[in-house]
């Protein structure tokens, strides 16, 4: 069912042109990276003040304040990119192990962000100017430092699919973990 939308949706009018496209192809994979530049090293900053590693004599408030808006705004600006370039050639990006990796690096990314945000941030006025904050608040810059790192390393990767389903045969588990369908010869 998911390959059917998939592939109805590479097939639009649009999907294609713009995979192929000289001028917009490029200008919004690099609109993309800038993004996330911007996003990542923003969020990077604020997780090294939450691990205890820098920042130390900011309040984590201030910090967070005037930071969150940039990383908000890189966020949005890479999200919209990032569903524009699956929307060139979703099939490919979908069978991609390194796509789906960064999928689930973004989802781990995203409950920890939450979890911050709902629990642990909203009690800053405990911690704020502390050099060190609690344990809570560390975790939660260490699991975002790395699923963030993640994200971007699989990203960069999904460019050199070395484990694409057209490229057989593969090992089971990659088939698996690409949702490749193997057909077996029997002739």
């Amino acid at each position: 069912m998911i390959e059917r939308f998939l592939e109805w949706l590479g097939a639009t009018p649009w999907s294609r042109p713009l995979l192929e496209s000289f001028y917009v192809w490029p200008l919004l994979e690099s609109i993309h990276v800038l993004a996330i530049a911007l996003f990542v090293g923003t969020a990077i900053m604020m997780d090294l003040r939450l691990v205890g590693c820098a920042f130390r004599r900011v309040p984590a408030s201030a910090f967070t304040g005037r930071l969150l808006p940039w990383t908000r705004a890189g966020f949005v600006v890479s999200l919209v990119t990032g569903l524009l370039v699956f929307y060139s050639n979703p099939l490919r990006y979908y069978h991609n192990v390194f796509f789906r990796i960064k999928v689930l690096a973004l989802i781990l990314a995203g409950l920890n962000v939450w979890l911050f945000h709902s629990r642990i941030h909203r009690r800053v006025s405990q911690w704020d100017l502390d050099p060190v904050p609690p344990r809570a608040a560390r975790v939660a810059g260490m699991v975002s430092i790395f699923a963030w790192a993640l994200v971007v390393v699989t990203g960069r990767m999904i460019a050199y699919n070395w484990f694409d389903c057209d490229l057989q045969p593969q090992p089971g588990f990659v088939n698996w973990a690409a949702g490749c369908v193997v057909e077996v010869g029997g002739g």
